[in-house]
């Protein structure tokens, strides 16, 4: 079995004196698609923040192609190969949707089929239509395939999704998810944390369930569909 890219082994994290992870492991291997699931509140956020590098863990690695990543500053990370889809977008307003676009564009990974304007616009049509709108003027879904669009233009090994549908109309949604179907298909390497259980049973390979501070179950989308009942407590959806 070849080794994990991405590998969360033991992570503690505190925001103060409240510790947030609690020996926090879970493993994403190339070309995977993995989901962190739970209830709000329970750390997967955490988990994100701590594997981009603003949440520094006072124990435990985290360890990225077989580097370890732990601490790094954020921009250390993104450059490593590490693209992120943040909870609330966080696109830049007073650009415009190709500026965005390109602002931290980069192919550090040599990557052989780099993204592009181009590839991203066949991608989301959308944002091609919009190319010259600035970021606030977009819809909610728009500016979601925005940052998509932004964190794939960096050409990331990994790419991670925070709440990647959370507050987006059903249709939206639904162009959403065909997107990361496509990203997948092309053997991207995904982190997605949503509540969508729909949409998420078809794509994903494997699941983590987050409870309190750590990763308490872990298995396929048939092993999660069969235990469905017993772990609904858990799933909080």
């Amino acid at each position: 079995m070849t080794a994990p890219l991405l590998k969360v082994d033991a992570i503690n994290v505190f925001y103060g004196a409240s510790q947030a992870l609690f020996g926090m492991g879970f493993e994403v291997r190339a070309g995977e698609f993995v989901t962190l699931l739970g209830r709000n509140g329970m750390g997967k956020s955490t988990s994100v923040k701590a594997i981009v590098g603003l949440a520094a863990p006072v124990a435990g690695t985290i360890s990225l192609a077989g580097k370890d990543i732990a601490g790094l500053a954020p921009y250390k990370i993104a450059r490593a190969g590490v693209g992120l889809v943040p909870e609330g977008r966080q696109i830049f307003p007073n650009l415009s949707v190709e500026e965005n676009l390109v602002a931290t564009a980069h192919n550090r990974q040599a990557a052989l089929e780099p993204w592009t304007l181009e590839r991203i616009y066949a991608l989301f049509p959308r944002l091609k239509e919009r190319a010259r709108n600035g970021g606030d003027k977009l819809s909610g879904g728009e500016q979601q395939m925005l940052a998509i669009g932004r964190a794939l233009m960096t050409n990331p090994r990994l790419l991670i999704l925070d709440e990647a549908t959370e507050g987006l109309a059903p249709l939206i949604r639904a162009e959403i998810w065909h997107c990361l179907a496509e990203l997948k298909r092309i053997g991207m390497t995904i982190l997605c944390i949503d509540k969508n259980l729909a949409s998420l049973l078809p794509l994903a390979d494997r699941h983590y369930i987050v409870e309190k501070g750590r990763a308490v179950w872990s298995g396929t989308s048939g092993e999660l569909t069969a235990q469905r009942e017993t772990l609904q407590s858990s799933l909080g959806v």
